[in-house]
């Protein structure tokens, strides 16, 4: 086996395991975005939360928008909106890296009774350009 490899110029598995984090981030670096939320005050002390992402290959950071009190139907307006401003610009979006932040959109609970997996009639939506599938139960 080895010498089929070798044959193929495949090296051994430790040799080829060299990849790092960033190296990876470099090489995927124009199909990535990042998303994250952070905390801002503003004059009269009202607490804001702003939707960041950041386009990995030119490190442009966009700031999505900024709510008091961010939904889940908020953010996926928001993230429609920007995957809309990238295909527009020709952009092809891959990846997406987020946080476990409480204030993205939460999946429904699964449905585990057999009894009601049988019944289900499934519909799935793109989103996010493809990255994102979002499923529903049809009635």
């Amino acid at each position: 086996m080895w010498n089929i490899l070798k044959e193929h110029g495949i090296d051994p598995a430790p040799e080829r395991d060299r990849t790092t984090w960033a190296s990876f981030l470099r090489s995927q670096a124009q199909s990535i975005l990042a998303a994250d939320f952070f905390e801002t005050k503003t004059l009269t002390g009202a607490t804001l939360y702003v939707l960041a992402m950041i386009e990995h290959a030119t490190r442009r950071v966009r700031i999505l928008g900024a709510t008091a009190h961010p939904t889940a139907a908020w953010v996926t307006q928001l993230a429609r909106n920007m995957i809309m401003d990238l295909q527009n610009a020709g952009t092809e979006v891959k990846s997406l890296i987020r946080d476990r932040d409480v204030r993205y959109p939460t999946s429904p609970e699964p449905i585990t009774a057999p009894d009601q997996l049988t019944h289900l009639h499934v519909h799935r939506r793109d989103r996010l350009g493809g990255l994102l599938h979002e499923y529903r139960h049809a009635a």
